[in-house]
């Protein structure tokens, strides 16, 4: 017995140098594949910086990061979507709508009864846009959570529906005036794309308290908890008591609202409104979580990883177009840059890496 005892503990003390630097190099992989988001941000800086001189410019920086605050506040709805094992197909036509909605209650609502227009103070306008998306994503979360509709095409049918809603709201025209009525008390929101504190716009400090406060919300509290075993495993996560359905509803609540704010934020930049505004910004929003590191599958994924993917995107497709790249190239670069993140998804949730 003893004798035995003495071979297994040879046998353990000349195994573990070499798992010690297996474990070593894997270390090494698990930390180009968490941090690959960051280094091909710093990756593309250098090169495009070396490219234009003006890329790197803070007039270019500042265009740069407005786009990433529309993109970043689609991006980070979409991660609690996916988080949970859906997919949110709507979020481009529900910030279309939800802009138009604003827009038309920007213009004044006419009381053809008694012969008055209504003019709303701008904070109301905005509640009442949220209120918007939120209701968009009750029908995606209640199609997808009570009637197991699958969320691809739960969530593909209120994509026609919301953009066709604002196209009827519309009749297909924009709505160019956001400044309000000061005499009425409502001062519109062009200051939300305009205004700067400290250098910096004002949709980046909205889009910061908007990251700040889903991280905080996914790793502080019981929700967050239930949202990661709901995408690992919804099955297991309901027969310890996590509601499933509830947590699915409130993810497309919270993705809708994030495209209201997201919409907003676009018309006050723009100064208008139009029906056809987001168009296809849902599959920018899905690739910014997938290079920010987030499993298709669900049950993985952190907001910094997000804003990351975020950046990415939007730093990749401004230096193509600073650098004079044709735009057919551009969609395929981008294109490129997704497989590639999905594949490296792949290698560290594959199958093999749970297993090494």
């Amino acid at each position: 017995m003893s004798e035995l005892q003495g071979k297994t503990k040879m046998s353990d003390a000349n195994t573990a140098p070499a798992a010690g630097k297996k474990s070593g190099g894997f270390n090494l992989v698990h930390l180009l594949l968490e941090g690959r988001a960051f280094f091909a941000l710093i990756l593309i800086i250098a090169i495009f910086s070396v490219l234009s001189a003006n890329y790197l410019s803070v007039s270019n920086f500042l265009i740069m990061t407005s786009q990433v605050a529309i993109f970043g506040l689609l991006a980070v709805g979409m991660l609690l979507v996916i988080l949970s094992g859906g997919i949110d197909l709507s979020v481009g036509s529900t910030l279309a709508l939800c802009g138009v909605f604003a827009g038309y209650l920007m213009q004044g609502i006419e009381l053809e009864a008694l012969g008055v227009i209504l003019y709303m103070p701008v904070w109301a306008v905005f509640i009442c846009t949220l209120a918007m998306g939120a209701f968009v994503g009750v029908v995606n979360g209640v199609l997808v959570a009570y009637f197991k509709v699958p969320a691809f095409v739960a969530t593909l049918g209120t994509l026609y529906v919301a953009r066709g809603a604002a196209l009827l709201m519309t009749n297909g025209l924009t709505f160019n005036n956001l400044s309000g009525d000061p005499s009425f008390g409502n001062t519109g929101f062009e200051w939300l794309g305009f205004n700067r504190l400290w250098g910096v716009p004002i949709s980046i400090f909205v889009l910061t308290a908007v990251a700040v406060a889903t991280h905080l919300l996914l790793t502080r509290s019981p929700f967050g908890r239930w949202l990661y075993s709901t995408g690992g495993n919804a099955k297991a996560a309901e027969l310890s008591g996590v509601p499933v359905k509830k947590v699915q509803i409130w993810v497309y609540v919270l993705s809708g609202v994030c495209a209201a704010i997201a919409g907003i934020v676009l018309s006050s930049q723009l100064t208008s409104a139009g029906p056809t505004a987001g168009t296809t910004y849902e599959l920018t929003a899905i690739a910014a979580v997938v290079v920010g590191g987030a499993s298709l599958m669900g049950g993985r994924g952190t907001v910094q990883g997000t804003l990351l993917g975020a950046f990415v995107i939007v730093f990749l497709g401004a230096g193509l177009v600073i650098t004079g790249v044709s735009s057919y190239w551009q969609t395929v670069f981008t294109g490129a840059v997704i497989v590639l993140a999905v594949m490296l998804n792949s290698i560290q949730y594959g199958p093999k890496a749970k297993s090494g």
